[in-house]
């Protein structure tokens, strides 16, 4: 039903109803049968336990957990249980981590009014917003939460607060009357109030149109439970990651074995030996390295306040392409805040931003004394005396307390040393008449200590223009003649080109015994004074946050429910839209689908007057073209969005608690500049993952292939299972995780995003994980053959050379891994994590090696002093016989 097209008269008939004694409560009883109780409701959960078993469901865990199978069904128990220990601890912070993540709906029921005041058999009485129907006659004052969306039939200066359904930072002024217009948004809908919304001045009654899931906040809700939740380019690049280690690891195993049987070992043994390649091949200390360095990350934004909801999500900041930023409260500071004041021809403009009372006045670029420029004092003055808002301070912050706009009007007069307050002892306000939406004005009778009365009025500039007499002109009052006109609507038209809102100041003295009892007696004859023009002003840092953005190859897309004027304004003012960029409204955006939103959408920079489906048609549009989307947002409206994102951002301070329940990431300080910080954190911790990706996978390599020639060549094993699993979950697991606490590269904010289809092999990685294992495989056969040979009859001192020479080549190679180039690219000491993780690495071995306790279980015998120097020189050939030939390549191309 077009509710908003129709009369109250109409809206009463259609849905059977009466505005002076509402429904009965037999009528209530039917209607609460049919529509059910006024409450959002969510889709049903998956139970506990199947979240739970759902994090085994990845093939990568499921192999695992049959090489545990196998190994425990062989006797190797130990290995058994140190692979479902880790399988289940990542379990359990997977399991953790999605009960936490879904929410969003629970936050949006909190937004419903918990009590409404409802017309009810004749009389008036308070129920709880849910027990409202379709047809309830509901009456609302100012501070009341709106239980549900209502078509109006009253309004008495009734203002109402929809920033989070439309993304508006200004109260919406209502109205009766009926709107006939095509391709209406919800922001335009003056004769309608929705659930969830706020209201911040005067009083109103509605007839409930739409309960529940059938409100504006019910769609949200729906749009909400059926958004799609993208898996981050981690998960996909570790999946894919997975199921290659998986086909090499099963490969393996049945060459092995094959070869093994075929030259006549023993079948179990050669089992057992496949089994063993099988747990080499595959890192199974990757997820929780990977769990831990981005859990690390998670602590690094904290400090930078950022707030992380969810982990994945971390990494893919750093190849975001797309930031799709909500304007209101984001990337402006949701505080109108008057810029520009213009009297009798002379323009001033007001530094300072937000509540807080500290600016100064310039005219052609000086500072201004405004005590002594009479008609600039004059309109700071009604402006304040013509207002029903107020600025508090607590805790040295400045808190508003009222209607943003008349805020920002004291805000200017107290940067001019104006406060209320003091100018409440010099004029006694002795008559009111409030804000009315049709008169579109304020008026106030005041008196001076000398008794002298006169009549303030502030309002839309072309009504205080219609309904005065004269101007003050050069500090003289001078007849309105339509020359004056003319440069008035000049002025006004000047300012809303940079998309100001202006107000209108007027007065008129009263003489000693004329009396003004109505608005009409007191808004007529007026002498114009000014024009006074505000804005919600850009945050200060976010200018230079969007360009370094944008030399990051990262585009800032703003979206938002303001009109177009303003936001392009504001964008051209953080350089977010470039010349040629395009500005795109959301009833264009109607009329277009998502395929041919995708043909454009790298053109458009800002739309405005957008819906909640809007957004969300938005980011799909910018994903089928291959970005990856952050949304930004602090609204309910926005949370939809938030969700489909490939990382959603959601504001600390201002954000709803949908918003931030629906996030990835949540900014503890509001401020965009926030943001490029975490994109910073999220590329390195990218590239901190490759690193120990790299690491871990060119030891595997090399464990895989000293067992592998040994086969080929047909000696005996070099390494026992147990050794192989030691070196995967112990050596390697605590330098992996120092790498991710590795500093970032210079140059790293100076990078492109990475292709979201980018393969975790990608810019060489594949061939350094080969060429790396390669020679550490090579290092480590050659040190169990030459021991071997030396003496036939003693195997387990040769396998305990060969342990030691492959976790020393390691621990060698994994500074190699914290630079793409070389070695030698970076001091060492820069991570001192590192630095501990490796000594503590050798001590482990050592302990294995030397502590009799532990020789039986690891197969391992003391080592000879003189063969430790066979080791090390072994272990060092892998990392710096590479290096030495890319610096000899180095220098000979800076030769040439």
């Amino acid at each position: 039903m077009k509710w908003h097209e129709m009369r109250s008269e109409e809206v009463m008939n259609s849905i059977n109803t009466d505005a002076d004694s509402g429904l009965t409560s037999k009528e209530v009883q039917k209607r609460e049968q049919k529509f059910g109780y006024n409450e959002l409701k969510e889709a049903d959960r998956p139970s506990a336990i199947l979240v739970f078993l759902s994090q085994f469901k990845d093939f990568m865990v499921l192999v695992l957990l049959a090489a545990t199978l196998i190994s425990g069904l062989l006797g190797e128990y130990i290995d058994a249980i140190a692979i479902i220990a880790i399988v289940i601890v990542n379990g359990v912070l997977g399991f953790f981590q999605e009960r936490k993540a879904e929410k969003s709906l629970e936050a949006l029921k909190e937004l419903s009014a918990p009590q409404v005041m409802v017309l009810r058999d004749g009389d008036w009485m308070r129920i709880l917003s849910k027990e409202l129907v379709p047809g309830d006659v509901v009456k609302f004052t100012n501070g009341d939460r709106i239980g549900a969306d209502m078509r109006l039939i009253e309004t008495k200066s009734l203002e109402v607060e929809e920033s989070a359904l439309t993304g508006e930072s200004l109260p919406v002024q209502k109205s009766v009357q009926p709107i006939v217009a095509q391709d209406v948004g919800i922001g335009d809908l003056t004769n309608m109030v929705f659930m969830g919304t706020l209201v911040t001045r005067g009083s109103g009654i509605g007839i409930v149109v739409g309960t529940g899931m059938n409100t504006a906040m019910g769609q949200i809700a729906d749009l909400l439970q059926n958004a799609e939740t993208m898996d981050t380019p981690l998960q996909r690049r570790l999946e894919q990651l997975g199921k290659i280690l998986i086909v090499v690891a099963l490969f393996l195993t049945v060459l092995v074995v094959g070869i093994g049987v075929l030259q006549g070992h023993d079948i179990y043994n050669m089992f057992l030996a496949g089994v063993s390649l099988a747990v080499a091949a595959i890192p199974e200390g990757l997820p929780a390295i990977v769990t831990v360095a981005l859990s690390l990350g998670v602590q690094r934004m904290i400090k930078q306040k950022s707030i992380v909801r969810k982990l994945p999500a971390v990494e893919t900041l750093g190849c975001a392409s797309v930031i799709c930023s909500d304007k209101t409260g984001t990337l402006t500071q949701n505080k109108m805040t008057v810029t520009q004041v213009w009297s009798g021809d002379k323009l001033w403009n007001v530094s300072g931003a937000g509540y807080h009372p500290h600016g100064e006045f310039l005219h052609q670029d000086k500072v201004v004394d405004v005590p002594k420029t009479k008609t600039l004092q004059q309109i700071l003055t009604f402006g304040t005396l013509c207002n029903s808002a107020g600025i508090v301070e607590r805790d040295g912050q400045f808190i508003l307390d009222g209607d943003p706009t008349e805020g920002a009007l004291i805000v200017a007069a107290m940067k001019a040393g104006l406060k209320k307050e003091s100018l409440l002892r010099n004029f006694e306000v002795v008559e009111e008449f409030p804000f009315d939406s049709t008169r579109k004005m304020m008026s106030v009778v005041v008196k001076d200590k000398a008794g002298k009365r006169f009549v303030v009025t502030k309002g839309a500039p072309d009504v205080l223009l219609g309904v005065s007499k004269s101007i003050l002109w050069n500090e003289r009052q001078e007849d309105l003649s339509s020359v004056y006109e003319t440069k008035v609507k000049n002025a006004i038209e000047s300012l809303a080109s940079q998309a100001l809102r202006t107000i209108a100041i007027a007065f008129k003295p009263l003489q000693e015994r004329e009396k003004v009892n109505t608005s009409f007696e007191a808004e007529k004859e007026l002498v114009f004074i000014g024009l006074q023009g505000m804005i919600d002003p850009p945050r200060p840092e976010v200018k230079q946050a969007v360009k370094e953005c944008r030399d990051a190859g990262i585009k800032t897309v703003m979206i938002t429910g303001d009109h177009i004027i303003t936001a392009e304004a504001i964008a051209k003012q953080l350089n977010i839209l470039p010349t040629n960029g395009k500005v795109m409204e959301g009833k264009d955006l109607s009329a277009l689908t998502v395929e041919e939103l995708e043909e454009i959408v790298d053109e458009v920079y800002v739309f405005a007057r957008v819906s909640p489906e809007h957004k969300l048609k938005i980011v799909k549009a910018l994903q089928n073209r291959g970005h990856i989307v952050a949304m930004t947002g602090d609204g309910v409206n926005d949370a939809p969005a938030i969700k489909a994102a490939d990382i959603g951002i959601s504001m600390g301070i201002t954000g709803t608690d949908v918003a931030k329940e629906a996030s990835s990431l949540v900014l503890v300080d509001d401020n965009f500049a926030t943001i490029k910080s975490a994109i910073k954190e999220g590329r390195n911790i990218y590239e901190n993952i490759r690193k120990f990706i790299r690491y871990l996978l060119a030891s595997n390599v090399g464990e895989i292939l000293v067992m592998l020639f040994a086969m080929l060549l047909a000696l005996p094993l070099p390494l026992v299972p147990i050794q192989i699993l030691w070196v995967n979950l112990v050596t390697d697991g605590l330098p992996a995780m120092a790498l991710g606490l590795d500093q970032p590269e210079g140059d790293l904010m100076k990078r492109k995003p990475r292709h979201p289809k980018e393969g975790v092999f990608a810019r060489g990685l594949g061939w350094k994980v080969i060429s790396r294992g390669f020679l550490i495989g090579i290092a480590t056969l050659a040190a169990f053959m030459i021991v071997y040979y030396r003496n036939p009859d003693d195997l387990a001192y040769a396998q305990t050379i060969a342990f030691a020479t492959l976790v020393m080549a390691q621990l060698i190679h994994v500074f190699d891994c914290r630079s793409e180039k070389s070695i030698f690219e970076r001091n060492p000491f820069e991570n001192l994590y590192l630095i501990g993780a490796v000594i503590s690495s050798v001590l482990l071995l050592l302990v294995v090696i030397y502590y009799p306790p532990l020789q039986p279980i690891f197969h391992t015998i003391p080592i000879l002093l003189r063969d430790w120097l066979l080791i090390l020189g072994l272990s060092a050939i892998p990392t710096f016989l590479l290096a030495g030939s890319l610096l000899t390549r180095k220098s000979t191309k800076t030769m040439v």
